[in-house]
């Protein structure tokens, strides 16, 4: 056998790594997959559609986008699978092509599907002349007044197309002379215009039949009446994908807040990424509109109408609830409703909760209570991602008064979060609460709050912390963990990591927190190299790991040596991962399965061990070098044997799924599993709405 330093040498070997891009690529078609999958409603398919697409717009916003930088630059930047920038885009264009064709394809069977249930998207040429009159009418009166034409010609330069905006390339031929014009689709009309309703012909249901027509093509029909007494040869739909990516230079930043919302605005109208076109558009004109926008070749796709498939999320809000699933009714534990009050109940001992088969109405209650009890002396808490209409908040803002200090740390650096960040930042700073944006250089993603209160004579903190937002609205799709506690060493933790987070504090240790980027990574290495020592005494190892994403080389690394000394490693990773499993000598007893489901699975859940000496890890980071390095994150122990047992219990029966898991295969490739003859059907979502206490089928037996 070689020894330890010949095999750790090898294990950096590019061939034993999946690339990043191409991996989150999988991930991709894995979501475009759920929408052709009958076992969800048909308005949640096309939801999964919509979604594919926006993951897409944002792939190219920020990791084509990237890595066309790179190539512009011609800084090396090494990956593990030693591929270059060069060869990862035109991998990513290669698959980009399948991919659009594929959801052509899965549109045009929704579509067809949609027709037999009443709902038609109509092609404006098959219109009839009443309901053309009727569009037209609409078009002068709702459409026409804020379209702007911007003709293209030497008095007219190229006019600045925004990011993902729809726009038309208008042709016009005067005189033997041909002439361009630009008009954008505006955002601020709906991309499917309804029609009257009609009796059903087909199998409608006896339901009225629901018509809808794409503006674009309102507006194309009506182009005459933007250009009187021209001739209107062609008009083509195109949209382009811009570099939305920015770095900020913080500590020469005398204001962050502003220095984003100048970034921001910048956004719109970055270097173009993609070039989205057409079909129908001619090879000539293609070309015409990618030298304008300085868009490589490689980098424009001509694809069949409609274009912007985002927008097909507006069906989902047509009153058809008989195609989407129906509102869940979240659970609240026992040990809630008893209490007089969350801190009562949270004295009584720790509580555990797993979104959205547990409700996410006792975080906004532990902040809304805390807000309104005069004996909290203070409130400190973190702000990723609120969403719109934060009833948290709205609870911070109104916590401000004479006794009580609110801190908040938002982090403006929340991509594609930042504007309404900067409006919550702006209300708080109004309402006296003080508010920080976290470190020079580090994006704060910790999930806590932790509360101060007065109580017999002196005073007591709870803390919460958490693997997802806080976000109500999210936590209704999105699967996390929260968690309650009084424990003296996680709430001096808090303590320090908020001291740590507002001011100098340069706090390296933790009595029971791991905290990136001062030594998590170090602290989740030592923990797999104990599993490792524990299989070479004899003992029996394993590594029981859930996340979004697994990227960081030295993470992988650490369990390759675990696999090659027999230490058993289960990892249910939701999108990217770089390892490879099943690679004998190397990975032989990895596996790795992703699920995507109804709910977007986002809990981070780190277990090393089993039975006695176990330890279970909750919390914000993914084993990624952004989060182990550039982010502000925390994994937090679970202390109770209880909570442990339900953590475990989740995950295992997640590992028996095969409804909603994909296998990853040693050559890089997914594999969907189905039932076998004979074979139960576990459906780990599903089982959990029934009971969020299941637990997997080998342990009912």
């Amino acid at each position: 056998m070689t020894d330890v330093a010949e095999r750790t040498r090898s294990l950096s070997d590019p061939s034993l790594y999946i690339n990043r891009e191409l991996s989150w690529l999988q991930f991709n078609d894995r979501v475009l997959a759920q929408a052709r999958d009958r076992r969800h409603p048909l308005l949640e398919r096309v939801r999964f559609l919509a979604i594919s697409e926006t993951n897409m717009d944002e792939f190219f916003m920020i990791r084509v986008a990237g890595l066309q930088q790179q190539v512009i630059s011609g800084l090396p930047n090494p990956v593990p699978d030693g591929m270059t920038p060069e060869e990862q885009l035109s991998r990513i264009h290669d698959h980009a092509e399948r991919f659009f064709a594929e959801q052509r394809r899965v549109l045009k069977g929704l579509l067809s599907e949609l027709e037999g249930e009443g709902i038609r998207v109509v092609p404006y040429g098959e219109l009839r002349a009443g309901d053309r009159r009727l569009l037209r009418e609409r078009f002068a009166r709702e459409i026409q007044p804020i379209l702007t034409p911007l003709a293209i010609d030497p008095a007219h330069p190229f006019p600045h197309i925004s990011n993902l905006s729809l726009n038309l390339l208008v042709v016009i031929q005067e005189g033997g002379r041909t002439f361009m014009a630009r008009v954008k689709v505006p955002t601020t009309i709906d991309r499917f215009i309804g029609l009257p309703e009609r009796e059903p012909e087909g199998n409608g249901g006896g339901r009225p039949e629901v018509r809808l027509v794409r503006v674009e093509e309102v507006i194309a029909a009506n182009l005459d009446a933007l250009f009187p007494g021209k001739n209107i040869a062609a008009s083509y739909v195109f949209q382009v994908t811009r570099n939305a990516d920015f770095v900020i230079e913080e500590d020469e930043a005398s204001d962050l807040l502003q220095a984003i919302e100048d970034e921001l605005e910048s956004r719109w109208f970055g270097r173009s990424a993609r070039l989205v076109v057409s079909e129908r558009m001619p090879g000539r004109l293609r070309e015409w509109l990618a030298g304008n926008l300085d868009i490589d070749p490689g980098s424009v796709y001509a694809v069949p109408e409609p274009i912007g498939l985002a927008d097909l999320e507006e069906l989902t809000g047509l009153d058809r609830p008989d195609l989407l699933y129906p509102p869940i009714t979240p659970r609240v534990p026992a040990e809630l409703k008893s209490a007089r009050s969350i801190t009562q109940a949270i004295r009584q001992g720790d509580i555990l909760l797993y979104h959205p088969y547990d409700s996410f109405a006792p975080v906004v209650e532990f902040v809304r209570h805390a807000a309104a009890d005069p004996d909290v002396l203070a409130i400190k808490q973190t702000l990723y991602r609120v969403g719109s209409n934060s009833p948290i908040v709205e609870a911070l803002s109104e916590a401000r008064d004479e006794e009580t200090q609110v801190a908040v740390i938002v982090e403006l650096k929340a991509r594609f979060d930042e504007q309404p960040n900067i409006v919550w930042a702006r209300r708080l700073e109004a309402q006296g609460v003080h508010v920080a944006y976290g470190l020079v250089g580090l994006k704060t993603h910790a999930k806590l709050c932790l509360v101060v209160r007065r109580e017999g004579g002196g005073l007591r903190r709870y803390l919460h912390l958490g693997t997802g937002n806080y976000n109500p609205s999210t936590a209704r799709v999105y699967t996390d963990f929260s968690y309650f506690t009084d424990d003296p060493e996680l709430v001096e933790d808090g303590s320090d990591l908020f001291n740590y987070l507002t001011g100098y504090s340069n706090q390296r240790e933790y009595r029971r927190l791991l905290v990136a980027p001062v030594g998590l990574r170090e602290q989740v290495l030592r923990l797999v190299e104990e599993q490792i020592e524990r299989a070479r005494s004899g003992g029996e190892a394993r590594i029981l790991w859930k996340m979004n994403s697994l990227t960081d080389p030295k993470v992988i690394e650490a369990l390759y040596r675990a696999s090659q000394e027999g230490v058993r490693v289960d990892l249910v990773v939701r999108g990217i991962c770089c390892l490879r499993p099943g690679i004998e000598g190397v990975s032989q007893n990895i596996r790795v399965v992703s699920l995507v489901g109804r709910f977007l699975e986002h809990a981070r859940v780190f277990i090393f061990g089993e039975g006695e000496g176990e330890r279970v890890y909750l919390g914000s980071a993914d084993m990624m070098q952004r989060n182990l390095d550039r982010r502000v994150e925390t994994l937090f122990p679970l202390k109770e044997e209880r909570h442990r047992r339900r953590v475990r219990r989740i995950l295992e029966l997640q590992l028996a799924d095969n409804v909603n898991a994909w296998e990853l295969r040693p050559d890089g490739s997914w594999e969907w599993l189905r039932p076998g003859e004979g074979e139960e059907r576990v459906d780990s979502q599903a089982i959990l709405l029934e009971d969020p206490d299941a637990t997997p089928p080998d342990e009912d037996r």
